[in-house]
């Protein structure tokens, strides 16, 4: 295809295409391979972490896991998985849409269609909520916790794996944004080339994403959770339940 010819038209979910009309001029093509959507916040001091929490060197592999059955947990952290296992559902058909994407040549059917439009709806309405609500209640409590029982690194700043978790949250974010804009950016494209530098780029970024999520779920179910129903009291946990229902 020649630069002056215009590429067919394809469709995007009207979420993309409303959102990024608002933000035409905000991404730069030539700074795209300079992004780095998931640098760590060097306020944490998490970028040179030698000795992170959660950090192991095969990460579904987490060390030091507290045995405590799923069943056992109380019904504030239920809650939490129950909410985990409904964002898999829509992050495994969006990750199945990434990669059919790619595979058909950059060309959208209506399944792949619906499970980009469900994804990001997903992302914006329950996973976004689902993180502020660990952050305003679970987290606060939880690292004083871990911090009195010595579950930190060792370093200068105590690190815990509430740090972490949080710092993935940030990830979440930067890369979410950067998918959602760069898909939506290659539909108004003339230029094939560009267009396919571009969608490569958002389809590695969501592959990324999709697996930072899948990660971050795990962890959370089976080591910080754990830790929570370990160190946190009954009536601790009745006060987090009174909080949670605040959201």
């Amino acid at each position: 295809m020649s630069n002056t010819e215009k590429p067919e038209q394809r469709e995007f979910p009207p979420e993309i295409l409303k959102r990024n009309q608002k933000n035409r001029n905000e991404l730069d093509l030539k700074s795209l391979q300079d992004v780095d959507p998931v640098k760590k916040q060097t306020g944490k001091g998490l970028d040179n972490q030698e000795d992170s929490p959660m950090d192991p060197p095969n990460a579904y592999e987490e060390p030091g896991k507290v045995d405590i059955q799923k069943e056992e947990m109380d019904s504030s952290i239920k809650i939490f998985m129950e909410e985990h296992r409904e964002v898999l559902k829509v992050v495994e058909e969006f990750e199945k849409g990434i990669i059919a994407y790619k595979t058909n040549g950059y060309n959208l059917t209506k399944e792949i269609n619906e499970s980009f439009s469900n994804f990001f709806k997903s992302f914006d309405e329950d996973l976004l909520p689902h993180n502020r609500k660990e952050e305003k209640v679970l987290f606060p409590i939880l690292n004083k916790k871990l911090i009195q029982a010595g579950e930190h690194s060792k370093g200068v700043k105590q690190v815990t794996a509430i740090d972490v978790m949080e710092d993935d949250h940030v990830k979440f974010i930067q890369l979410g944004a950067l998918a959602f804009n760069l898909l939506g950016l290659a539909t108004r494209m003339a230029d094939e080339r560009s267009r396919i530098f571009v969608l490569d780029t958002a389809y590695e970024t969501s592959r990324e994403l999709v697996e930072l999520i899948k990660l971050h779920i795990y962890r959370e179910d089976e080591t910080l959770f754990p830790l929570a129903q370990k160190y946190i009291s009954e009536e601790e946990f009745v006060l987090l339940q009174e909080e949670m229902e605040k959201f």
